[in-house]
């Protein structure tokens, strides 16, 4: 399984991905989901992958080779971010039914995003049938495969006006929370962090299961959310006698930010 997401902020885009892929529960191994193309200066795009592994770098290799031959059309060649989409969409159908047969899943999603000179930054999701959709401010981020157990600590923080650092630090968490509920998803776990109007791409980070801060990270946000869960006021189970045992200070929602 996979899981990679993301993250669009008025200051720029965050990228993450695990690095695991599951054969069965004996054939675990550790392939990158992220891949970088572009010209500094010019354009830069960030694509992550899910599914079918034979299909997703067949996909690459393409992307890789049309930039190469100088082939009409490829990502260095194309307008928009949103053509980029959907050349990336065509080039899928085209490998899924190449490596279709049997019973074989050959299915892959693709996250797509950067930022092409004298245009905004853009994240898009393409699909396995290759049509696509885009962040939006009211959706800001975007995830493929193992995506539940990630999702509401996303749906919690990320707003279009969240700073960037902070959108790579619920990145992370987000990948720790999947990480700890699906044995299939794995570090190492690449971060890239990109600033609107760069143009390079220059901010990537790899942290492996050893990794000290990935550590630090994952006790912390453990522990958080038992402090949390320990100050949360108690209901009093018994039938006939007042509902709410008030064992924590009084609830913090009339304080809270109302569109969370």
């Amino acid at each position: 399984m996979t899981y990679c997401l993301a993250i669009k902020v008025r200051e720029g885009l965050v990228f993450a991905s695990d690095s695991r892929t599951n054969a069965g529960v004996d054939q675990l191994s550790t392939f990158s989901k992220m891949f970088t193309f572009g010209t500094e200066g010019q354009r830069v795009f960030t694509i992550l992958t899910a599914g079918n592994l034979a299909t997703t770098q067949s996909v690459i290799g393409r992307l890789q080779r049309d930039i190469r031959k100088n082939v009409e059309p490829n990502l260095h060649n194309l307008e928009t971010i949103e053509e980029a989409a959907h050349y990336l969409g065509m080039l899928s159908r085209d490998e899924q039914a190449k490596h279709s047969g049997g019973n074989i899943d050959t299915s892959a999603s693709f996250i797509l995003g950067g930022q092409i000179a004298g245009s905004a930054p853009v994240v898009c999701l393409v699909y396995p049938e290759g049509n696509f959709i885009c962040a939006t401010d009211e959706t800001p981020y975007l995830q493929i495969g193992e995506v539940k157990y990630g999702k509401p600590i996303l749906d919690r923080i990320i707003r279009p006006d969240t700073p960037l650092n902070e959108a790579a630090l619920c990145a992370l968490v987000s990948m720790d929370s999947t990480t700890r509920s699906n044995a299939t998803v794995g570090p190492p776990i690449e971060v890239l962090i990109y600033s609107a109007n760069q143009l390079r791409s220059d901010r990537h980070f790899i942290f492996t299961a050893e990794d000290p801060y990935l550590s630090d990270l994952k006790l912390a946000w453990d522990a958080k959310l038992k402090e949390a869960f320990t100050e949360l006021r108690r209901y009093n189970w018994q039938p006939g006698e007042a509902q709410v045992d008030r064992l924590s200070p009084e609830p913090a929602s009339a304080t809270l930010d109302p569109r969370r």
